[in-house]
Order: C-alpha cells, then sequence, then structure tokens
C-alpha cells in the first residue's frame, strides 16, 4: 500500500508540472489559445525582414501582433496584423515599421489617426511608411547622394 501512495505522489507531481510548461508556452511565449480581437491589413513597398509574430504597437504599448507576411499581386508587402478588440484606428491611421534600438527586433508601429470614420475588421490601413534600409543610406552617404 505504501508503494502505491508514492505512485500516487510521483503522478501528481508529474502532472502538477505538465501544467506549469503549458502555463509558462502560454503566458510566457506570448500566444493565445483563441485568436480574440480583429484584423487589418496594410500594404507597404517594404517591410525590410519583419516576421509573424512581430508586436504591434500604438504609443510604445503592445496592442496586436502580425498574423501574416506576403507578397501582394502587385509585388508589395502585404501584413495582416490581429489587434485586441478593444483598439480603434480612423481611416487616417498610419501604420509605419520600425527597430527597437540600433539592432533590435523590428516592430509596427501604429498612429491611430484623428478622423471620423473608424476602419472596420478586416479593413486596410491606407497610411504606410516603409522600414529604413541602413545599408542603402549608408551607402548613399558614402557616395554623396544623400
Amino acid at each position: 500500500m505504501h508503494k502505491g501512495t508514492a505512485e500516487l505522489a510521483v503522478g501528481l507531481f508529474v502532472l502538477l508540472g505538465v501544467a506549469c510548461l503549458i502555463y509558462l508556452a502560454v503566458h510566457l511565449g506570448e500566444t493565445e489559445i483563441l485568436q480574440r480581437g480583429y484584423q487589418v491589413s496594410a500594404i507597404f513597398d517594404n517591410v525590410s525582414g519583419i516576421k509573424e509574430g512581430a508586436a504591434v504597437e500604438v504609443a510604445g504599448v503592445e496592442v496586436g501582433r502580425v498574423e501574416s507576411v506576403r507578397v501582394g499581386p502587385d509585388s508589395r508587402a502585404v501584413l495582416v496584423l490581429r489587434l485586441r478588440p478593444w483598439v480603434e484606428l480612423k481611416e487616417d491611421a498610419i501604420a509605419s515599421i520600425r527597430t527597437k534600438g540600433i539592432i533590435g527586433d523590428k516592430f509596427v508601429k501604429l498612429s491611430p489617426g484623428s478622423g471620423d470614420k473608424p476602419i472596420p475588421p478586416g479593413g486596410r490601413i491606407r497610411e504606410t511608411e516603409s522600414a529604413v534600409e541602413w545599408e542603402e543610406l549608408i551607402a548613399k552617404f558614402i557616395h554623396g547622394k544623400v
């Protein structure tokens, strides 16, 4: 009987460990089991290496994630953003590709706009600012074309 109690204790310990791992994977990995919020898209001339899962921020606060990155029919980059339900973008909103620090991760910075008409779920952000290509900018500076 003593052996059965020890096996039960080990089993409960293993289940507790698995539950902790699931918690960490969901909360620290910043993944969501149920996708909440809504999608909007934005078309850029150049996204310069931004990846799926990159942060979307408004005023430095994370409000969503990049859900997909693809090339559109006109050979421009199309980003699909999943935003939290409480984020309200107006028709004059601006999406910019930025870098955290000098060589940090890329993210999408949103300026929500101040117009009257909101962008509906599934809508498109019309104003975009592509990423700055530091290599090209330095090359132009060196060759005197700035």
